[in-house]
């Protein structure tokens, strides 16, 4: 083992400890690429969640659909207008306060007064009323229940607020309570005894932040961490070969995807988007460096998220010479070194990436060489996340290589909502589409976000997503995996597909 327990080892041969109870003392130890930047669950949340130190009202079942969280029960009116949501019955704060409608009235008006999920709901206002939560609208929209699942929702004591609403500490209602927090890197969590519910195994955690994948590697493989997420195909190979790891694997509704301004220049016609996207070998990359051939992606929606899936071939996406065609009808030409021009300017940009997601800037190098081949100078800039929200919102931003994740709201329209937009002045989101609208994108999301029945998801979805291949105002090129490599010891461990949590409460060391 990598740890000593000498504190407190008198004390525990005084008691009739189980060697289950003895195994369970052991910390577990999980290292991931993501910084915690404060206690707020506006910038920090997905941590908090994950960790299962703090709570959503709605919840989501292993099968990824909906399900009761804080609050118990929800229902709304016959008009659409109206939500209840009664909050569950015995549950209590880390610092013994009760969870009360009250409580999760507050933070949610917290989270709606900052930029943050909450934005795309038309909430006219919110209150408590006996035991529950209810949130009237100014006109019909259904995925509120998958907004309200999302980390930035998380419903914390009121001692955790400052008088200005300022997060000051984080007192949620998990399985587990917050030890010490050092931002950006480390916490520690302590299992909490009057959970509501099934009560964790493991007494406590730690969570640290490490950004560059050699090194959450390299911690697997020494023993100084017990999970490690994210993990490049490099390390998983060398990773799977170690006797005292696990490796796992779990498809995600996540899509690696090229953001273009389609404010740009060069990128203001489709048919220079489409160009772009015909030139890219989604099965040799699939394959070649993701390691994971049917990762490939000639659309934005995994199969999993039913009617926004067209099942398109990505062996059929691939067309270099039809690529090329457009290109010349834009008035492009090659010079003597092959590279496109018109009127003496050449076909270049600059596309943005970053490390936090190993698999990435290999990507990007691999687009550098494929787009060459149609004439296309790409330059690749390296850096952090956060340079791709900054580069949108100054108009900087050419093209950005990202994950992006469709099921951390648990309805792919919640994303798209914040993506797109369907209201009048939306120019696209931080992750979503750049100086690109549709509107009748605009008008079949705003008919999604009302709709009540089944029947209209499924005849609109489709038409989004097709109306998204045509345009390719975002290209997608393969759908991700989240990988992980595990202590062998750790019993009870499983990958969460819509990454909302470690579900650290439901394992535990092996006797």
């Amino acid at each position: 083992m990598k740890r000593a327990f000498a504190a407190g080892v008198t004390l525990l041969l005084a008691l009739p400890v189980t060697p289950a109870a003895w195994a369970n003392e052991q910390r577990l130890d999980i290292v991931a690429p993501w910084e915690i930047k404060g206690p707020d669950p506006a910038i920090s949340g997905y941590v908090f969640g994950r960790m299962r130190v703090a709570e959503t009202l709605v919840d989501t079942d292993s099968n990824g659909q909906l399900a009761p969280g804080l609050a118990s029960a929800w229902e709304v009116s016959e008009d659409g207008l109206t939500w209840r949501f009664t909050l569950r019955e015995g549950a209590t704060f880390h610092d013994g306060s009760a969870v009360t409608a009250e409580a999760a009235l507050h933070s949610l008006e917290v989270a709606r007064a900052k930029p943050g999920i909450l934005d795309s709901a038309p909430i006219q206002q919110m209150r408590a009323d006996q035991g529950a939560v209810i949130i009237e609208l100014e006109s019909p929209f259904s995925p509120l229940p998958a907004l309200l699942a999302h980390s930035t929702t998380l419903i914390l004591a009121d001692a955790a607020f400052a008088d200005n609403g300022d997060v000051v500490a984080m007192i949620g209602s998990g399985p587990y309570q917050v030890e010490a927090l050092s931002p950006p890197q480390r916490m520690t969590v302590t299992r909490f005894e009057n959970y509501w519910g099934e009560p964790a195994n493991i007494a406590s955690a730690s969570y640290l932040a490490v950004s560059r994948g050699e090194t959450r590697a390299l911690m697997a493989e020494s023993g100084d961490a017990d999970i490690v997420y994210t993990l490049d195909p490099a390390s998983q190979a060398r990773l799977a070969r170690h006797a005292r790891l696990a490796l796992h694997a779990e498809p995600l509704p996540r899509t690696i995807m090229l953001k273009l301004n389609a404010g740009h220049a060069l990128l203001e016609d489709a048919r220079a988007r489409q160009a772009l996207s015909m030139a890219i070998d989604r099965q040799g990359i699939a394959a070649g460096l993701l390691r994971t051939p049917e990762a490939a992606a000639a659309e934005l929606f995994p199969d999993s998220l039913g009617p926004w899936h067209l099942g398109l071939d990505p062996a059929d996406a691939q067309d270099i010479e039809a690529a090329k065609a457009l290109l010349a009808e834009l008035g492009w030409e090659a010079g003597r070194d092959g590279m496109l021009e018109r009127d003496g300017q050449p076909f270049a940009l600059t596309l943005r990436t970053y490390s936090d997601r190993p698999e990435l800037p290999v990507v990007a190098t691999a687009l550098q060489d494929q787009w060459r081949d149609i004439g296309v100078a790409l330059e690749v800039a390296v850096g952090n996340a956060s340079e791709i929200p900054s580069g949108h919102h100054d108009n900087s931003l050419e093209v950005g290589l990202v994950g992006r994740n469709y099921g951390l709201v648990p309805n792919p329209l919640g994303s798209l909502m914040d993506d797109i937009g369907s209201d009048a002045n939306s120019m696209g989101g931080d992750w979503g589409t750049m100086n690109w609208r549709d509107e009748e994108v605009a008008q079949w999301l705003d008919a999604l976000r009302q709709a009540t029945d089944e029947q209209t998801l499924d005849d609109l979805a489709p038409l989004v997503a097709e109306r998204l291949h045509q345009q390719m105002p975002l290209i997608p090129v393969a759908w991700y995996q989240q990988t992980a490599a595990v202590n062998s010891a750790l019993e009870g461990f499983s990958i969460d597909p819509l990454e909302r949590s470690y579900r650290i409460d439901q394992m535990g060391w092996a006797e």
